[in-house]
This record gives structure tokens, C-alpha cells and sequence, in this order.
């Protein structure tokens, strides 16, 4: 008698829910929902981006900014490419973080047609709680799964994300 992954009729399908990319995009939107819970309830956090955060108003996207911004200014270009994002939807971001006080606009100091993106104190105090956010949800991960899995895990991804 042949069995369900055997019969064409009734194929095997339960690969489409444990493979590898979808676990790693699920283990990726919990991280972050969880840094942003926790930069939500961050004191050090300017309130205004509090109550942003805390109303799902920043979002994983937002997050690229704050992963992909160089301390001393990037160009919307290299903010684009670093996220794997188009220059207009990063533009979208970066005016969106802009508003919100995160970042301003600078002339480029090496080229005086173009201009970078800057963390002003506010963004800075944002990244700040990044920082804090990340470390609390990787003690978190770690204590879940075990420090020895979790050293593994890091050392996987990060051999297998390095071009």
C-alpha cells in the first residue's frame, strides 16, 4: 500500500512550512517584533517614538534605518541597497524618520549636489535603545533555545550570510 507522500493524488506538502527560509523569516519577524516591544517600553526612548512604536506605527522596515544608517551619514542610495530596497521606498522611510525626528538631511561634505542622511540626538537615543533591545533579545533567544544552539545559530548565519 503506498503511502500519502508516495501517492501522486495526495503529495507531501509539509515541506512548504518547515523549510529553512521560512523558519529563518519567522525567527526574524518574532526578533524584531520583540526589539520593537522592548524599545517601545524603553524610558530612555523619547516618549513621541514610544507611543510610535507602541501603536505598531514603526515597523520592521523602520528597523532598516536604524541597522543600516553609518553614524556619520549615508547617502538614500547606499541606505537602499544595504536594505535590499528601492531608493523610493527607502526615501518613503527616511521621510517617515524624518518627521518623526530621527534623521535629518545634510549636504555631503565630499560632494556638494548630493546629500546624506544623518541620526540627529533623537535618533541617536533610538539607536541607542536598538542596541539595548537587540542584546535583551538575544540573552532572551539564548535562554530559550540554550547558549551552546544559539552560539551555533550565530556562527551559521553569519558564515552563511557573508557573501
Amino acid at each position: 500500500m503506498p503511502t500519502e507522500t508516495q501517492n501522486p493524488t495526495t503529495p507531501d506538502d509539509r515541506w512548504r512550512i518547515s523549510h529553512l527560509g521560512r523558519l529563518m523569516g519567522l525567527a526574524l519577524r518574532r526578533f524584531d517584533e520583540r526589539v520593537l516591544y522592548l524599545m517601545a517600553h524603553d524610558a530612555q526612548v523619547p516618549l513621541a517614538l514610544s507611543n510610535l512604536a507602541a501603536r505598531a506605527q514603526v515597523g520592521a522596515a523602520h528597523v532598516h534605518i536604524t541597522r543600516h544608517l553609518d553614524l556619520k551619514g549615508s547617502r538614500l542610495s547606499e541606505l537602499a541597497q544595504r536594505a535590499d530596497m528601492t531608493k523610493q521606498a527607502m526615501g518613503d522611510l527616511v521621510d517617515q524618520c524624518e518627521a518623526w525626528g530621527l534623521v535629518e538631511r545634510r549636504p555631503d561634505p565630499t560632494d556638494g549636489r548630493a546629500r546624506v542622511i544623518i541620526f540627529t540626538d533623537t535618533g541617536l537615543a533610538w539607536l541607542n535603545a536598538f542596541r539595548k533591545a537587540v542584546k535583551q533579545a538575544e540573552a532572551e533567544f539564548a535562554e530559550q533555545v540554550g547558549k551552546e544552539v544559539a552560539t551555533v545559530v550565530a556562527i551559521g548565519l553569519e558564515a552563511y550570510g557573508s557573501p
